[in-house]
């Protein structure tokens, strides 16, 4: 619903953002936000992130990529849904920037042993932690990882640069 996304572009004025939203009523929550902080940094495009990174992004372009809490398809049978798999993060590592960076973090345990998996094979991209790495302190909490901590799950994030 676009706390997140507002927060982050609050605690830093000078770097510029886009939110990528298909969700109406998320991007409807991340306008409100934008305009009550009189947020000037901050774009938002509804849309499918995969094809504004296939179509609307050019390569080398970005200077990172936050992913926070996407779906878990916690079923087996649904795991192809999940959106970190290794096109995707081809195409992501694509358009970072060398130097560039993806942070993600869930609270699903075998999603983020998936995640590390795929993020570690593609070849453009570096572990910066060996592994998972500690939560940034620059990383808001957000809703999704205060309910999976209510709920007893641990939380893993990972940061990779572009070599």
């Amino acid at each position: 619903m676009g706390e997140t996304t507002a927060a982050i572009a609050a605690a830093h004025p000078d770097n510029d953002y886009l939110g990528i939203e298909v969700h109406t009523p998320g991007v409807g929550s991340l306008m409100k936000r934008i305009a009550e902080a009189g947020l000037t940094n901050i774009r938002v495009i509804q849309h499918d992130a995969v094809e504004v990174l296939q179509h609307m992004l050019a390569p080398a372009s970005l200077d990172g990529v936050h992913l926070f809490f996407p779906d878990p398809w916690p079923k087996k049978r649904h795991h192809k849904r999940r959106l970190v798999q290794p096109p995707l993060i081809a195409l992501v590592a694509s358009r970072l920037k060398p130097g560039g960076y993806f942070h993600a973090a869930t609270d699903w345990e075998n999603y983020a042993e998936q995640m590390l998996a795929v993020l570690a094979a593609e070849p453009a991209l570096k572990n910066t932690a060996g592994g998972y790495a500690p939560r940034p302190e620059s990383r808001p909490q957000t809703k999704f990882e205060a309910r999976g901590l209510r709920l007893g799950h641990r939380v893993w994030d990972l940061v990779f640069k572009r070599a």
